[in-house]
């Protein structure tokens, strides 16, 4: 860690070229490309897609990083809406939507002159939010999309003598497997852990911004303050910092709580049993699945509330495919089958479609008006909101919403991102600022990568144009 020391006890050091905020899948990814390692195109691969290998034999022993991302990814179609993450996905894993496993068309050189200076500052340990996730949790997406370039995970969990569980990977599995993977491609001097950046500011002087990155260091001796000056600042902090609440009387109350990680608390330390009042989960999503899953595997009684009905199309259950997802569609059809009144609402699991919640009363009641506008009264142990989540950019100006596709909404993922360049991932706002990961709209492990090629593209380009 000298480098990154060194940077951070001289607050008034030569400005950076790079500081990345956040230290997940997108932020490991752009400091593995800004180390030198650089992406070529096999001399002997064939890419099944024919407009897309007839592309790539044009510029044989040309990088990747040098290349025309808009030209290269033309044409390209899949699961995602960035024309880049497409390129990077379809180069990493060829024929993977098809059900093969054709191996990389691409292979990496590690090239010194190609490195760029850069810090990665996370609160976390390298893996970001994945530390913070139940590590027994099995991931959404196949273990091997959640790899990052040059060390595929079933490779890696092999030596660890670990095995996927129908293809995936528990949580805690792909933590491990991304701190492993800075220590194993020598990027750790580039990263700061433990750091909690409270402001960026910049200015416009000719020809390039100057931002400031300002913010403090937990250690066991209390709190360092740092501030750093870079030409170009990449915000990678993810979404899972700030709970979306439900913005109703008696939300602050103890019993309610907004991460899983509280009811795996409470059935650690005895707070809820099989034979307490219910656990209220509200949310349709993937992480209200999840505690409904953890709750019943502790024969938890469970009330499940959300306002959507069981077969809206918008519900994620309904576009998973059921074979590799058989845990998520045995919920589904748990919401779907105790959707009546059972003899008795405290067996088992019972679920609540279309349903608002008004209220929650200090003595542990939340009540909720059906379609009809009937109100009901239900006695919990313990309530948990997983209705997703926002990033938090409170250390931007305006938070950040000056910077999304539309300003006078709030700020997130799915339905309001960053506004970035599609090639470059530069906020069209601007200058020298990039945004990777789910702040630009990309949601998935698979995909944030292709954000980080586009971004690190851009910055080798600045660099080469710098007059010396």
């Amino acid at each position: 860690m000298i480098s990154s020391r060194k940077h951070l006890g001289a607050s008034s050091s030569e400005p950076l070229p790079v500081i990345i905020v956040g230290n997940g899948p997108s932020g490991i990814c752009l400091s593995y490309l800004l180390s030198g390692y650089t992406p070529y195109v096999k001399p002997d691969a064939v890419h099944p897609h024919p407009l897309l290998q007839r592309k790539l034999t044009e510029a044989l022993g040309v990088s990747i990083l040098d290349q025309d991302l808009d030209y290269l990814s033309e044409g390209l179609e899949g699961r995602c809406q960035s024309p880049v993450a497409l390129l990077f996905d379809a180069l990493l894993r060829p024929d993977t939507d098809f059900g093969g496993n054709m191996e990389s068309v691409l292979t990496w050189k590690h090239q010194e002159e190609h490195a760029i200076p850069h810090l990665v500052l996370g609160r976390n340990l390298p893996g970001g939010a994945w530390h913070s996730i139940e590590g027994s949790m099995v991931t959404l997406s196949q273990g091997q999309w959640m790899g990052l370039p040059d060390l595929e995970v079933k490779d890696w969990l092999q030596k660890k003598r670990r095995g996927l569980r129908k293809s995936r990977a528990t949580a805690g599995d792909i933590a491990h497997y991304y701190r492993d993977y800075v220590v194993k491609k020598g990027l750790g001097h580039n990263f700061v852990s433990g750091a909690v950046v409270t402001t960026v500011e910049w200015r416009n002087p000719d020809p390039s911004p100057l931002f400031q990155v300002s913010g403090f260091l937990t250690r066991d001796q209390g709190q360092q303050p740092f501030s750093l000056w870079a030409r170009n600042v990449v915000l990678a902090t993810g979404t899972f910092d700030s709970p979306a609440r439900l913005g109703v009387p008696g939300e602050a109350l103890p019993f309610v709580h907004h991460e899983l990680s509280a009811l795996e608390t409470a059935t650690r330390v005895g707070a809820v049993t099989p034979a307490s009042d219910p656990v209220l989960i509200i949310g349709a999503g993937l992480s209200a699945a999840d505690a409904v899953l953890f709750a019943r595997h502790y024969n938890l009684p469970v009330i499940h509330a959300f306002r959507r009905a069981v077969d809206d199309p918008g519900l994620v259950f309904n576009q998973l495919p059921k074979m590799l997802y058989p845990e998520y569609h045995k919920v589904h059809q748990m919401m779907r089958e105790q959707s009546v009144l059972s003899p008795s609402p405290y067996e088992g699991y019972r679920s609540l479609p279309r349903h608002q919640l008004l209220l929650f009363k200090e003595d542990c009641q939340a009540v909720f008006q059906d379609l009809e506008g009937v109100e009901k009264v239900f006695g919990v142990s313990l309530v948990l909101v997983l209705i997703g989540s926002h990033p938090d950019l409170s250390f931007l100006p305006g938070a950040g919403a000056d910077f999304a596709v539309d300003p006078d909404q709030p700020l997130s993922a799915k339905r309001n991102p960053i506004d970035v360049d599609p090639f470059t991932y530069q906020s069209t706002r601007q200058e020298g600022l990039y945004a990777v990961g789910p702040l630009a709209g990309d949601n998935f492990v698979r995909f944030v990568q292709g954000g980080a090629l586009a971004v690190a593209s851009s910055l080798l380009r600045k660099e080469t144009r710098k007059p010396p």
